[in-house]
């Protein structure tokens, strides 16, 4: 067995199981405190927001265990074969059924919890930079780290420039997703970003199109689900995508 297929087995195996915790992990994030109440009175409320899904009843969402190990278990594999049995997969793995499980909960809640982002942050960075001093691969830790710095800042213009269109959260999850692709390759920063973009603009365009509906294009849609899309295409193909642009 080749060592790339021997990656791809081993990250499948673990990713997967560990995306069957993803419900578990969902259920124990802390409800967020209830915002207070409008000044404008009662005459708002017929457009306010819809109350937000409660982090249990999405946890208790029939086959979200298994659906989550299936998503983990193929982006662990397409990780490990792009890779191969590389110390990124230290962090890589881990981070895959927490990226799943922000991803099912942005997606039902517009909300990337901080208590789950932080942590996880903070994690990937201590295990990226142990790896990066104890096999001298200094080059790509500092690259990493200032991705990390990069792409958290360019998220947080976008939300200083227009907060209604981007949450904080989406700020906050700029930083493990730098320190990931930064570790790549500056190509893979790029790729990842752009990707996300892409991703995320191309289908609720497609939908305005096919629904002959403007006002598509102003509905607010969750934004971590297409930068965790976008990270993975960065670290799978980014590197060589880049190469064939910008040469």
């Amino acid at each position: 067995m080749s060592d790339v297929v021997l990656a791809a087995v081993l990250a499948a195996l673990v990713a997967g199981l560990g995306g069957l915790l993803v419900p578990t992990l969902i259920a124990r994030v802390p409800e967020p405190k209830p915002k207070p109440e409008s000044e404008s009175g009662p005459e708002d409320s017929s457009e306010a927001e819809p109350p937000k899904t409660a982090y249990a009843d999405i946890a208790a969402r029939p086959g979200l265990g298994w659906r989550s190990a299936a998503v983990s278990a193929a982006t662990g594999a397409l990780l490990g074969a792009a890779v191969g049995l590389d110390w990124s997969l230290m962090w890589l793995v881990p981070l895959t059924p927490v990226a799943v499980a922000l991803s099912v909960v942005d997606w039902h809640t517009r909300l990337l919890p901080r208590v789950v982002v932080v942590p996880a942050t903070l994690a990937a960075l201590v295990v990226v930079t142990a790896v990066g001093l104890a096999t001298d691969q200094r080059e790509a830790l500092v690259r990493a780290l200032w991705a990390m710095v990069a792409v958290r800042s360019f998220f947080w213009v976008l939300w200083a420039v227009r907060s209604a269109g981007m949450g904080f959260g989406d700020v906050r999850l700029g930083a493990p997703v730098g320190l990931v692709l930064g570790w790549v390759g500056w190509g893979a920063v790029a790729i990842g970003v752009w990707t996300s973009f892409v991703a995320f603009v191309v289908p609720a365009l497609a939908l305005a199109l096919w629904r002959r509906d403007r006002l598509m294009l102003k509905k607010s849609f969750p934004f971590g689900p297409f930068m965790v899309i976008g990270a993975l295409v960065g670290l799978v193909w980014g590197t060589a995508l880049a190469g064939r642009i910008w040469g």
